[in-house]
């Protein structure tokens, strides 16, 4: 082999090894969170509405014990094991260590996995989880946290451990309990928080097909939150068409933050929004002088690099995580975002 031959030969080489590194850095890129630019305007930091950015990290479809990341629908923040739960729409819980500096989320570990089960020990079907809320998880004592799950399918809301295990289940208001009372059968209870004087709290996506007709038929969008005691306060949504409630949390205040989504189609915005309500203060049967306030409107074309935010839970102080759900789709991301209310 002559001289020239040879050179020619090794710079082959040399440029298809670098392909090579290229490729595995891109792998490696691809299958590590990362950090994610949520909006074109504002920063890690700045101020936006009532609300300050504390940044936000793109989780990829990675598998842990077999099992897919991905379809995220609801968090909920362990303060005794210091673990933030993410739970699918297929039923599994996913334990996830967010790593915080300086006020600012800069990564997320994934620690393990755990499908939710029957009293069988096996694995539960129908599941369709969609909220969810952590009790026992601030009392400073490790191990006995407890998971209250909204699952969509029935609908039904049931107690399990951190692991998937079966502990309890609760009784819906009988009006909650079958689904032709609902707008659709993607529209039943997607959201669960507890509160200090009214207990448990839900909410269907969407209001009941009877109770909205009045509404309806006046051209007003309402959504409504009902207790399993019965009670219930009926509040004006989001202005946007298709806003439902997708994610309620308790603030230390007593006051409630709602997660509302806005989705039509392709061709018109998607809407994500925060307001904050005073049950307190509203009119049980028309919402009416209700103390609100609009804490964040996210909106797709002015700037923000939104996906579809189902989940939201408190952290710690002023400070929230919210996470979306790619329906495991390739055109879609998991994003999981922090941020504090000003």
């Amino acid at each position: 082999m002559t001289f020239s031959k040879i050179k020619k030969t090794s710079g082959m080489y040399r440029k298809w090894f670098l392909f090579f590194l290229i490729g595995i850095v891109i792998i490696t890129i691809r299958s590590a969170n990362h950090p994610f630019k949520l909006s074109e305007h504002y920063q890690i930091g700045d101020i936006y509405m009532g609300i300050r950015l504390r940044g936000t990290v793109e989780l990829p479809p990675n598998q842990i014990k077999g099992l897919k990341i991905g379809q995220l629908s609801g968090l909920a923040w362990d303060v005794d094991e210091k673990l933030l739960y993410a739970l699918s729409d297929r039923g599994i819980i996913f334990h996830l260590r967010p790593f915080i500096k300086n006020h600012t989320l800069i990564s997320v570990r994934v620690i393990s996995a755990y499908l939710l089960k029957n009293t069988q020990g096996k694995t539960l079907r129908w599941r369709d989880a969609e909220g969810i809320v952590i009790l026992k998880g601030h009392n400073g004592i490790k191990g006995d946290s407890q998971l209250l799950i909204m699952l969509e399918i029935g609908p039904r809301l049931a107690l399990f451990t951190p692991y998937g295990k079966p502990l309890d289940n609760y009784t819906l208001p009988k009006t909650l309990q079958t689904w032709k009372n609902y707008a659709g059968s993607n529209k039943i209870l997607e959201s669960v928080t507890v509160h200090p004087i009214f207990g448990i709290i839900t909410a269907p996506e969407w209001p009941l097909k009877e109770a909205n007709k009045p509404y309806s038929l006046k051209g007003e969008h309402k959504i409504t939150l009902y207790t399993l005691n019965k009670r219930q306060w009926i509040l004006p949504a989001f202005p946007a068409k298709n806003s439902g409630v997708v994610a309620l949390e308790t603030l230390e205040d007593r006051s409630i933050l709602i997660l509302e989504r806005a989705f039509y189609s392709i061709y018109t915005p998607l809407i994500i929004s925060l307001r904050r309500v005073w049950l307190s203060s509203c009119q049980s049967r028309t919402g009416l002088h209700s103390e609100s306030e609009q804490v964040a409107v996210f909106d797709n074309t002015q700037g923000w690099h939104i996906d579809n935010f189902e989940g939201l839970t408190h952290h710690q102080g002023r400070y929230f995580f919210m996470v979306s759900d790619n329906n495991h789709s390739r055109w879609q991301r998991t994003l999981l975002s922090y941020f504090e209310i000003q």
